[in-house]
């Protein structure tokens, strides 16, 4: 749980020199991540293995972009 800690506090980092508006939605994200990494935990914890993965990259018209991603889960075979 401490690497998700990390993303939570480097997000908070990142996001000291922004507007309002922006760190409310940095902070939004970084939560949504954690949400992500328990999910991929508790996946890999019933047994299958999880590769997220980039499917696209959003362009927001001024130079600003983000990774889309989508996951590849393996069932482990027993």
């Amino acid at each position: 749980m401490a690497s998700i800690t990390r993303v939570r506090e480097r997000a908070e980092e990142q996001s000291s020199t922004m507007s309002a508006d922006q760190q409310a939605t940095i902070r939004m994200l970084a939560n949504d991540l954690h949400r992500l990494n328990q999910s991929v935990m508790k996946a890999v914890e019933a047994g299958v293995s999880v590769e997220l993965v980039r499917s696209a990259r959003h362009h927001g018209g001024d130079g600003n972009w983000g990774d889309l991603l989508i996951p590849v889960v393996v069932a482990n075979r027993m």
